[in-house]
C-alpha cells in the first residue's frame, strides 16, 4: 500500500473539512477535560484521608512527654520498641492564648466578621525547624515556613487554633498575652497536618519565649506503628512505648482515628452528587464522541466513493478516514488532559481544604486512562463505519453519501406542512426524521445536558437552604456576645472598659452585664425577639462521646431551627436532637435519655429531631441547669422587625452598649456547602458545553448534507433570517422534547441524590429542603434542552445563512 496517496487524501480531508476537524477536536477536548475532572473528584473523594495520611506519613499517635524526666537518647531509643515503624521528634510544644492585633484587608467595624482585638482561643504551638520529616510531613498551603523569631505558621485544618477556620490570613499579627512580655507573632504561612499534631508551628528556639510563666515544659513525639487500625491496638502500642521510658514520661496521647472519623464525616456528603455528575459526564462524553466521529465518517461516504473510483483500495480508504478523525481526536484528547488538570487544580484545592487532607491532585492513571479510553472510542466509532464504506462499491458509496435513505422523513414533512406555520419552520422541524439514529443520539445528549442543569438547580437551591438553615441568619440576623461569659456557658466577674479605655472599678458582675444587654435590646427600636443562649458539653448515659447542648433562657421557637420530625420543646424535661444523635444512641423521637454531668443526672424526653449535624441537642434553660447549675448566657440571639436595616441596627446597638459588648451580623459561613455549589456549577457548565458541541456537530452535518437544498431554497427566495430559523428548527424540536423529558428525570435524580447526601452526613431532611421546584421554576427549566439546542445550532445556522446561492448549488 502506498502511503503517498493516503497522506495527500488525509491532508485534503483535514483542510477541506475544517469545521468538522474543529468540531471533533473541540468535542474531544471538552469531553476529555470533563471526564478527567469528574473522574478525579470521584477518585479523590474515595478515602482521601487514608491516601493523604499515607502520602504525608501521618502520625498514628502523638505522645505528649515531660522533657524533664527523659533524655533525648532515651526518646530516640523508642524507635526500636517492638511494633514501632517510624518516629519524629521530640518537638517542644506549649499552649498560648492571645489577641488579634491586625489582619490584612480587615476593616474593623460593628458589621465586620474580622474584628481586631478579638481573642484567640487556646492554641497548641510546636517547635519545628522544617515542615518535612519522616512522620507528619506537613503540607504548606500558602506563605512560607517560620524560620525567624516572631513568625508562626498556623494549621489551616485546625478546628481549635487557626488558619482558615478562624479566618487568620498570612500577615495577621497576634499578641501572645499568655507569655511573659506579651510577644507578637506574625502569621507567615498556612500549613496542614493530616492528623492535626498541632495548631501552629514556630522555630524551635521560640518555644521558650512563648512558654507561660510557671507552666510545665512539654514536648511531643510522633509515632507510626505496624498495627494501628483500632483504639485497642494503639493503646497496646503506646503502652509498650511508655514502658520503655522512665515512669511518668508520657503524660498524654492522641490517636489519628479521631481525625479520620471527623474527616470521613466531612467527605461523605460529597460522594453521592460527585458520583452522579461524574457518571452523567462520562456517559454524555461517550455518546457525543461516538455520534460525532461516526457521523463524520458517514457524511464522507460520497468522497469515499470518489476515492474508490480513482483506484483507492479498501485499506487505503480505511486509513484515510480513520486518520481524518484520529488527528483532531488525538490533539483534542491531549489538550483535554491539560484542560482537565487546569480546571481540577482549584477544585481539588478547595476539596482538600474542606476535607482537611492537605492536598489533592489528579492521579496519573486518570491522566492516562481517560485519553486512552477516548481514543479507543474514537477508533471504534471511526473504523466500523469506515470499514463498511470501504467495502461498498464506488457507485454505492456515492449514492449512500448524497442523501438520507429514500422515504425517510417524507411523512413528517407532509404532516407538518399542513400546520399554519412558516414553511421554513416546518421544513426544519421535519428534518430530524430523515436521520433517526443521529437524532436519537443527539436527543440523548441534550437530554443528559438538560437533566444535569435541572439537577444542578435543585441541588444548588437545596444546599443554599442548608447553609441558611445551619447559620439561622434569617431568623436571628444579629448576635450580641456577653463579655461576662469566659467561654460558652462561662460566667463570673469581669472588668468592663470605660469610654476612655480604662477599667471601671469595682469589677462588674455577670448579672450586671446580662442586665445591660437585655435592657439595651429591649430599648433598641427594631428589636422583635431576643433570647440568651449558652452551649455546654454534657454526657449522655450509654454514649461514649459528650453531646453539645444549646439551651435558651426564654422562648426560642423563632430562632430558625428546622424540624425534621416531632416538635420544638415546650417545657423542662424536653429536648430536640440531631439525626446523628438518634443514630448513635439508637433512640427515636418520643424516647428518653439521661443527661450526666459528674454526680448530677437528669432524664429527659426527645420530642423532636432538628436539622443539625453532630451530637447536638437543644433545650430550655431549666433542663440544662439541672446538670449544669450557674449558667450564664454566652450570647444573645436577636430577631429584627420587618423592614429594619441590619447594619443600622448593629451600629446603633453598638453605640448604646459600648465597645466592650461585641455586636455581630450572623453571617452565613459554610465553606463545605459553598464548595459543593461551586463544584456543581463547574461540572454543569462543562457538561452543558459538551451537549452544545454535540448539537453543533449534528447541525454541521445536516448543513453539509443539505447544502444543495439550501442553494435551491435561497434561489427561490428564502431570506437569511428564514434560513437561520429553518436550521435552528432542525434541533429545536429535539431540544424541546429533551427538556420535557429532563424535568421528571432531573427531579427524580434530585430526590435520589439529596437524600443520599443527607444519609451520608447522618442528618434528616426537612420538607423545605426537598421541595425546591416550583411551577414557574419547572416551566423555565423545561426550556433548558431547547436553550442548549438553540445555542449549539446558532453558529452553523449563521454559516448556512451566509452561504452564497451559487456556491451552495455548485456543491451538488
Amino acid at each position: 500500500m502506498s502511503a503517498g496517496p493516503v497522506a495527500r487524501a488525509l491532508r485534503g480531508g483535514l483542510t477541506r473539512r475544517r469545521i468538522q476537524t474543529l468540531v471533533i477536536g473541540l468535542v474531544l477536548l471538552i469531553s476529555t477535560g470533563a471526564s478527567v475532572l469528574a473522574l478525579a473528584i470521584v477518585v479523590d473523594s474515595n478515602a482521601p484521608f487514608d491516601k493523604a495520611f499515607a502520602a504525608q506519613h501521618g502520625a498514628d499517635a502523638v505522645a505528649t512527654v515531660d522533657p524533664t524526666r527523659v533524655t533525648g537518647a532515651q526518646l530516640a531509643s523508642t524507635s526500636h520498641v517492638s511494633g514501632v515503624t517510624g518516629t519524629a521528634g521530640p518537638f517542644a510544644q506549649t499552649t498560648i492564648t492571645g489577641t488579634i492585633t491586625s489582619q490584612p484587608g480587615c476593616k474593623p467595624g460593628p458589621n465586620s466578621p474580622c474584628i481586631t482585638g478579638g481573642s484567640l482561643p487556646p492554641v497548641t504551638i510546636a517547635g519545628r525547624a522544617s515542615p518535612g520529616g519522616p512522620v507528619d510531613d506537613l503540607t504548606l498551603q500558602s506563605g512560607h515556613w517560620a524560620t525567624k523569631p516572631g513568625q508562626v505558621v498556623l494549621d489551616g485544618n485546625s478546628g481549635t487554633g487557626g488558619g482558615y477556620q478562624v479566618g487568620l490570613p498570612v500577615g495577621t499579627k497576634i499578641k501572645v498575652t499568655s507569655a511573659p512580655g506579651h510577644p507578637t507573632l506574625t502569621v507567615v504561612g498556612i500549613a496542614s497536618s493530616v492528623t492535626g499534631t498541632a495548631d501552629g508551628w514556630v522555630a524551635p528556639s521560640e518555644i521558650a519565649k512563648l512558654q507561660p510563666k510557671g507552666a510545665p515544659a512539654q514536648s511531643q513525639m510522633l509515632y507510626q506503628f505496624a498495627s494501628a487500625g483500632t483504639t485497642k491496638q494503639l493503646d497496646a502500642d503506646m503502652s509498650a512505648v511508655s514502658k520503655a521510658l522512665p515512669a511518668g514520661t508520657v503524660t498524654g496521647s492522641q490517636y489519628y482515628l479521631a481525625a479520620r472519623k471527623q474527616e470521613a464525616g466531612n467527605i461523605a456528603p460529597f460522594v453521592p452528587f460527585l458520583f452522579a455528575f461524574g457518571v452523567i459526564g462520562m456517559v454524555m462524553s461517550v455518546l457525543i464522541v461516538i455520534n460525532v466521529v461516526s457521523s463524520a465518517v458517514v457524511a464522507g461516504y460520497r468522497r469515499i466513493g470518489v476515492l474508490k473510483s480513482i483506484g483507492f483500495t479498501p485499506g487505503q480508504v480505511l486509513a484515510t478516514y480513520t486518520g481524518q478523525v484520529a488527528v483532531p481526536a488525538l490533539a483534542g484528547c491531549l489538550g483535554g488532559v491539560v484542560l482537565g488538570n487546569l480546571v481540577a487544580q482549584p477544585v481539588l484545592a478547595q476539596n482538600a481544604n474542606a476535607y482537611g487532607v492537605g492536598s489533592l491532585t489528579v492521579p496519573l492513571w486518570v491522566d492516562i486512562l481517560v485519553p486512552v479510553t477516548m481514543l479507543c472510542l474514537v477508533a471504534v466509532a471511526a473504523v466500523l463505519p469506515a470499514l463498511r464504506a470501504a467495502r461498498l462499491s464506488a457507485a454505492q458509496a456515492i449514492a449512500t453519501g448524497r442523501a438520507p435513505r429514500t422515504g425517510r422523513g417524507y411523512a413528517a414533512h407532509r404532516i407538518l406542512g399542513r400546520l399554519r406555520l412558516p414553511r421554513a419552520i416546518t421544513i426544519g422541524l421535519a428534518a430530524p426524521f430523515a436521520r433517526p439514529a443521529r437524532t436519537a443520539v443527539t436527543l440523548v445528549a441534550v437530554l443528559l445536558g438538560a437533566t444535569t442543569v435541572i439537577l444542578a438547580f435543585g441541588l444548588s437551591t437545596s444546599l443554599d437552604r442548608v447553609a441558611a438553615a445551619l447559620s439561622k441568619a434569617q431568623a436571628q440576623p444579629v448576635q450580641v456576645i456577653n463579655p461576662a461569659a469566659q467561654g460558652p456557658g462561662g460566667g463570673g466577674v469581669v472588668r468592663i472598659k470605660g469610654p476612655g479605655g480604662g477599667s471601671l472599678p469595682p469589677p462588674v458582675s455577670a448579672a450586671h452585664a446580662q442586665h445591660a444587654i437585655t435592657a439595651a435590646l429591649a430599648a433598641q427600636p427594631g428589636t422583635l425577639h431576643f433570647v440568651g443562649e449558652t452551649d455546654q458539653p454534657v454526657g449522655v448515659a450509654g454514649l461514649s462521646e459528650q453531646a453539645q447542648v444549646t439551651a435558651f433562657d426564654g422562648n426560642a421557637n423563632w430562632t430558625g431551627y428546622d424540624m425534621v420530625s416531632g416538635h420544638w420543646y415546650t417545657g423542662p424535661g424536653q429536648v430536640d436532637v440531631s439525626g446523628q444523635f438518634l443514630t448513635d444512641t439508637g433512640k427515636s423521637v418520643g424516647g428518653t435519655i439521661t443527661l450526666v454531668n459528674g454526680s448530677r443526672q437528669e432524664t429527659v424526653r426527645i420530642v423532636g429531631e432538628t436539622f443539625s449535624g453532630g451530637l447536638q441537642m437543644t433545650s430550655d434553660w431549666q433542663t440544662l441547669a439541672a446538670v449544669h447549675p450557674g449558667l450564664t448566657p454566652f450570647q444573645y440571639d436577636v430577631g429584627l422587625r420587618p423592614g429594619t436595616s441590619e447594619s443600622a441596627y448593629i451600629q446603633q446597638l453598638s453605640q448604646r452598649l459600648g465597645s466592650n459588648y461585641p455586636v455581630f451580623a450572623n453571617q452565613r459561613n459554610s465553606t463545605t456547602v459553598d464548595l459543593m455549589i461551586g463544584l456543581i456549577g463547574t461540572v454543569t457548565l462543562l457538561l452543558a458545553i459538551v451537549a452544545g458541541l454535540g448539537v453543533l456537530n449534528t447541525v454541521v452535518l445536516n448543513t453539509r448534507e443539505r447544502v444543495h437544498d439550501l442553494g435551491v431554497f435561497k434561489a427561490v427566495g428564502m431570506t437569511p433570517g428564514q434560513t437561520i430559523a429553518m436550521v435552528v428548527c432542525w434541533v429545536a424540536g429535539i431540544g424541546f422534547l429533551a427538556g420535557l423529558i429532563a424535568v421528571p428525570a432531573g427531579i427524580l435524580l434530585h430526590r435520589i441524590v439529596l437524600p443520599a447526601m443527607a444519609t451520608a452526613a447522618d442528618v434528616g431532611l426537612p420538607p423545605n429542603l426537598m421541595n425546591v421546584y416550583g411551577s414557574w421554576e419547572l416551566a423555565f427549566l423545561a426550556l433548558a434542552g431547547l436553550a442548549i439546542a438553540v445555542v449549539g445550532a446558532l453558529a452553523p445556522a449563521g454559516w448556512a445563512a451566509g452561504a452564497r446561492t451559487a456556491t451552495a448549488l455548485r456543491a451538488e
